[in-house]
This record gives C-alpha cells, structure tokens and sequence, in this order.
C-alpha cells in the first residue's frame, strides 16, 4: 500500500470514527456549538449588512446624481464650523440663484430647492411628516430621476406655480395603493395639488428624509405662496457638472462667483457652503466602521467562547474513550492517526456550528432584505467555513494532542 493510500484510508477511518462520535452524542455536540454559530452568523450578517449599505448608497447617489454640487446657507457635513456662526450667515435667496445662473458657465444644469415638513392627504389617506420640497422644472436635469410613470411638472407650470406635484415611489404606494396616482388631486395643508408623475423607485435608505422615495416635489412658487408663514430662510442652490471631472473646477467657479454675488471682500470668509457627496460619503464609513467594529467584536468573542467551549468537550471525549484508544493503540494505530481522529471530530463539529450559522444568517438576510436589497456574499460564505474549519482545528490539536500522547497500557487500565 503506497503512502497516499495509506494517508487516505487512515483519514476516512478518522473521519468515519469523528463522525459516529458526533452522532452518539447529538445534543452535547449541537450545544458545542452555539459559540461558533453565532460568530459565523454575525460574520455573514456583517458582511451583508455592510454591502447592502454600500448598494444602497450608490443606488442614492447615482438617482441625485454623483456629479451634483450643493450651495447652501449651512455646511452639512462639516463640524469644524460652529452652529451659530452657520446660524449668522446671510440667507440665500431666489436673487443670489438668479444671478449666479446668470454668472455661471461650468454647470450644466443649475435649480434652486427649498422644503418644508407637512402632512399629505388623499381622501381618508394620509402620511404624515413628508419632505414637500419646492424646486423648478431645471431640478429634473440636476437628477438621475425616471418615472415610475408621467412626468416632472413642466416650465410653464414651475412659472406659475401652478398646484402639481410629483409623488415619490413610497408616498404614491401609501396613498395610492392600486397605482392609480395620475391625475388625482392630494391635499397639502388644505390646498389641493394635482399629480403629473410617479418617480421609480430608488430604495436607498442611507439618504434618510431626502431619499427621493419619500418626498413629493412641487413647483417651487407654490412653496412661498402657501408656506410664508414658516419663514423659510434660506434656499439651496443644485448644481450639476458637466462630469466628475469637472467637479473640482465647477466648485471653485461657484465658489468665486457666490463670493461676487454675495458681496464679500478678499479678506472675508465665505457666508456659505459648498457641499458634496463626500461629506455623506464619509459619514456611510463611520457607519460601516462602526459596523465592522461590532461585528468583529461579536465574531472574535463568540469563536473564543466556542473554541473554548469545543476544547473542554473534546478533552471530555479523549477521558470517555481512553480506553478505545489504548485498544486501537496496541493494535497497531499510530499517534498520528489518533491525533488525526479528535481533530477531525473537533473540526467537523465546528463546520456543524457553520452551516448553523450559516443557515441563521440566511434567515436574517431575508429580514435585512425587506429594508434593504441584500443577497449573501459568496466570500462571506467561504470565509465563514475558513473560519469554522481553523476554529476547530486550533480548539481540538490540544485534546488531541494529549489522545495521541497516551501510553496505550496505561489507557487499557483505565476505567
């Protein structure tokens, strides 16, 4: 018999004896491993999650558009800047986006947009706490926007702020259940808004209130006609390039011509702010990050605790079968083999707790994916199995170690 059948057989015979002992003792080897399930569920889970954020985050980026610019009274990302130094600040008004449109040659696109909270009826309908965000027929360029079915209001109806709106995917499916959203007529505070479109659905939970889903657009004169009594005080000013490339060279113009248009001096500093979607970028890595970070810690504890767990019973099974392994000892077996033996058992309880987990995490996947679009990761999966298989062969080289170790006429005496 050559070596690689003889290392075949051994490791089948191996094999064979960890399986039957796993078998003889279902229970205690299922509740071995409820440290491991856990750390590949949390592994998988994590992975998961962190991928459908990064999806949906792109899915919100991409329906805004990647390349847009956003000219605003406050800085929305940066913390350098205190609230009530933004709070100071000169308010931006419809003339400031006049004249930097006029000013303007970079972008392609420019539209000004202002919102408000309010509660939308239709019939005995209602949704309440709506982002109503009030804009110009030019905000369809600064977006990625497609319809579910109609249209952006056009610019006949943006100059009269005529009463039309565009419905988001999930306002129209709460109010309109059936789809039939188009020509039916919603109430806002009591004044009635016809609806021309249906935008598709984004499903990007990672842009909040301003995920386009759940705001509904009106022309922007409507906002200042019905809504004076907020006081709105600022307006933002979106702002597409011409392309990514032209980001970095459009925001300097912006910036140089807000400066103009709002009257400030060499030696004054900016009354507003030039925002991107960086800033929301970096925030969407602190929340990785901080998902990273509690699923490791959840991992890593959880495999101690199963390796652990996995060590005391394995070394339970090396007192049980002493005995066994004395017979098979004098018979011929030699340390590797017995060696062999535990940690196959060790590993194969281990890739046991896996498909435990793995299974779990599949059902959370189901969950996560009535939020978010979500589909389990094929390196998640491998990597939960690597992680499965070395836990236990780590956790079982010790016991199995000290099986192999033991002088076969002493394990004959033992009982």
């Amino acid at each position: 018999m050559s070596r690689t059948t003889a290392f075949f057989y051994e490791f089948k015979e191996g094999l064979l004896i960890a399986l039957g002992a796993i078998r003889a003792n279902k229970i205690r080897s299922v509740l071995t491993t409820l440290g491991i399930v856990i750390g590949v569920a949390a592994v998988v889970l994590m992975s998961t999650a962190i991928k459908a954020i990064d999806t949906s985050f792109q899915e919100g980026v991409a329906s805004l558009g990647s390349d847009n610019l956003y000219i605003d009274k406050w800085a929305w990302f940066n913390n350098d800047i205190p609230w009530w130094e933004l709070r100071n600040r000169r308010n931006l008004t419809m003339e400031d986006f006049e004249r930097y449109q006029e000013l303007a040659k970079l972008p392609v696109a420019s539209a000004p947009s202002v919102w408000t909270n309010q509660t939308v009826k239709y019939e005995e309908r209602s949704v309440e706490f709506i982002m109503v965000t009030g804009t110009t027929n030019d905000y369809l360029e600064t977006t990625n926007f497609s319809f579910e079915y109609g249209r952006f209001f056009n610019e006949l109806e943006s100059n009269g702020a005529r009463n039309v709106c565009v419905l988001g995917f999930e306002i129209a499916d709460q109010l309109f259940p059936l789809g039939d959203a188009i020509d039916k007529e919603v109430k806002i505070q009591g004044k009635k808004y016809k609806v021309v479109g249906v935008l598709e659905k984004q499903g990007s939970f990672i842009l909040g209130n301003f995920n386009p889903d759940q705001q509904i657009y009106v022309p922007i004169g409507t906002i200042f006609k019905y809504f004076q009594n907020q006081n709105f005080r600022s307006i933002t000013i979106n702002v597409r390039a011409e392309n990514s490339l032209m980001v970095e060279a459009t925001k300097e113009e912006a910036i140089g011509i807000m400066r103009q248009v709002r009257g400030l001096t060499y030696d004054q500093i900016d009354d507003f702010s030039i925002n991107q979607q960086e800033g929301l970028l970096s925030n969407i890595n602190e929340t990785v990050g901080v998902i990273q970070i509690a699923g490791l810690f959840i991992t890593g504890l959880s495999l101690i605790v199963g390796a652990i767990g996995i060590m005391n019973i394995m070394f339970v099974s090396v007192k049980e079968r002493t005995k066994e392994i004395g017979i098979r000892k004098a018979i011929g077996a030699k340390s590797r083999t017995i060696l062999g033996q535990f940690i196959y058992e060790s590993a194969a309880i281990c890739l046991l707790g896996g498909f435990i987990g793995l299974f779990l995490a599949f059902l959370g996947t189901l969950i996560i994916n009535q939020y978010l679009p979500t589909t389990i990761q094929v390196d998640a999966v491998i990597l939960a199995f690597v992680i499965s298989l070395a836990t236990g062969v780590i956790s079982g080289f010790a016991p199995a170690y000290t099986a192999a170790q033991l002088d076969p006429v002493e394990a004959l005496r033992y009982e």
